[in-house]
């Protein structure tokens, strides 16, 4: 996906944080002196992480691998933070950049700086994450449930933000209605959404344990679980 498409991509609330002057400091340095577009290098040891990330565990191989890029050719899209006081600053969005740049031995960063409360870090964190490529589909729902629990919205609020049509929220909501076993099974990529999303049409849990160890043992596609699924729901004699 091209940056360009990444921006558009982005829902209209963190849109409106990143890209709006009244929440842009950059303009002046601490020094007084204005310098409009500026970004500022900042020590890493003055950022503070996210604590509203939402994403706990970064995948160790594609850090490692950032990692390394960003010693041949440095941190080429910059990190954005918000002032917390003075030289104190907190990531909003490019955490993993800002872990990488720190393995790889950097001692400052860009940075774009920002304003933000703690409510709009919260619901920035969040559509970010759901942005995000290489997150599975029981994440991306933990993280919709989170934004409409946590930041009070509907699920037609949701959609907007997150630039979804509402029946794709729900679907992905639905997924967090199934058993245990099941949700593991998509996080671990064992089944697909797709296949998943057929388990909410079987009453019977045992029925369902017994269709997800079919899926993976026999490897079934999309439309031999809808098959299936239509054959357990047959009347029974």
């Amino acid at each position: 996906m091209t940056s360009k498409a990444r921006r558009s991509a982005l829902g209209r609330g963190l849109e409106a944080i990143l890209q709006s002057p009244d929440t842009d400091i950059t303009s002046k340095d601490i020094s007084g002196n204005y310098v409009v577009g500026a970004i500022a290098n900042i020590a890493i040891a003055k950022i503070e992480t996210n604590p509203f990330q939402p994403r706990n565990d970064f995948e160790e191989e594609a850090l490692n691998e950032l990692v390394e890029s960003i010693r041949e050719q440095g941190i080429i899209q910059p990190i954005t933070v918000r002032k917390l006081g003075y030289d104190r600053y907190q990531v909003i969005s490019g955490e993993r950049r800002l872990r990488a740049a720190k393995a790889a031995g950097l001692e400052d960063v860009p940075c774009y700086i920002r304003v933000a409360n703690d409510e709009q870090m919260l619901e920035l964190a969040l559509i970010e994450n759901t942005h995000r490529e290489d997150l599975n589909s029981i994440e991306i729902a933990i993280s919709y449930q989170r934004l409409i629990e946590e930041c009070n919205l509907t699920q037609e609020a949701l959609s907007q933000k997150v630039s979804k049509k509402r029946s794709t929220v729900a679907n992905y909501l639905r997924l967090l209605k199934l058993p245990a076993e099941v949700q593991l099974a998509i996080r671990d990529g064992s089944i697909s959404m797709g296949q998943a999303r057929n388990f909410i049409n079987i009453q019977s849990h045992q029925d369902q344990l017994t269709l997800l160890q079919e899926i993976i043992s026999q490897g079934l596609n999309v439309r031999e679980v809808e098959q299936k699924v239509r054959d357990i729901n047959k009347p029974r004699r």
